[in-house]
């Protein structure tokens, strides 16, 4: 018997000859208000509302110190600086980010399991999550480059197959993040719109993009309408805070000119209800360290 397989439609199209705008046409807040978890009720409007969610103390001080003494190991092995899951700064060639961090390491594991994390996850998008990509971020003082504007599931939906926008992220600071150090930026409200970016994608585009991004890069213009209409929060905190972020935020960073490191743990939830298909604008996938094809639930 031959099993006929459909691709779903495409709500958000991107990558063509000219940059579109769409209406989100998903939820934000998937979950039910009595959906149990560690988010307030307040919380939680706020997130519909803005896109996002600050924790002052996600993770404790002592716990700061393990996830940095890790970070610290990580970035100096010279078996993860040699594997293809690390990017490194194309000027200075210090390693910017470690990708599937937690396949690499026991103790960031550990933390995608935690109920303060994962609990979140769940809350926000109403189901069962797996883990689509996790990856630490290291800006050392003195240069280190920022991430330009864009959505992320802009790029999650035309290179690794994301249909909807059923994805949340949360950067852990295992830094302080001062107002100096090359923070992140949003656009409150940015999520409510979908900007599609003009461009093919070329093959291999995440060989490039991870150290600049150029396919998905939203234009001068659509980001000076968007920015007024929107303004931009620039987040600032102690290391153990946490930021929580739509999929489609409109976000990025500066550089980091100061003498202080910005470094965070990344992570990526998916709805196990919204597995990745195809790319519905790229040639290829991406590779799996970067858009996971391993659904298992996080329990």
């Amino acid at each position: 018997m031959t099993t006929l397989t459909t691709t779903p439609t495409d709500l958000y199209p991107s990558r063509g000859a000219t940059e579109v705008r769409v209406p989100r046409k998903d939820p934000v807040v998937w979950g039910s208000p009595d959906t149990p978890g560690p988010i307030q009720a307040a919380e939680l409007e706020g997130f519909e509302r803005d896109g996002f969610l600050t924790v002052d103390q996600l993770i404790t001080p002592a716990e700061v110190q393990v996830y940095r003494r890790e970070l610290d190991r990580l970035v100096g092995d010279p078996a993860i600086r040699a594997d293809e899951r690390s990017i490194v700064e194309p000027q200075s060639g210090e390693i910017r980010s470690v990708f599937e961090v937690h396949r690499l390491s026991e103790l960031f594991a550990n933390l995608v399991h935690d109920e303060r994390v994962v609990g979140r996850a769940r809350q926000i998008l109403g189901s069962d999550v797996y883990v689509h990509q996790s990856r630490i971020n290291v800006k050392p003082g003195f240069g280190a480059s920022g991430f330009y504007w864009h959505s992320d599931f802009e790029t999650w939906h035309a290179e690794d197959g994301l249909p909807n926008m059923r994805t949340v992220s949360v950067s852990i600071a295992l830094t302080e993040n001062y107002d100096t150090n090359g923070g992140l930026m949003i656009m409150p409200g940015s999520h409510r719109t979908y900007l599609g970016c003009a461009g093919a994608t070329p093959k291999d585009n995440y060989k490039k993009s991870l150290q600049m991004q150029d396919a998905g890069t939203p234009s001068d213009e659509a980001l000076t309408e968007m920015a007024s209409e929107h303004g931009i929060r620039l987040f600032t905190g102690a290391a153990g805070s946490a930021t929580w972020f739509d999929c489609n935020c409109m976000h990025g960073s500066g550089d980091n000119i100061t003498p202080f490191p910005r470094s965070n743990v990344f992570i990526v939830f998916n709805s196990v209800e919204n597995t990745a298909v195809e790319p519905f604008a790229a040639p290829v996938r991406r590779p799996e360290f970067i858009g996971a094809r391993d659904f298992t639930p996080v329990r």
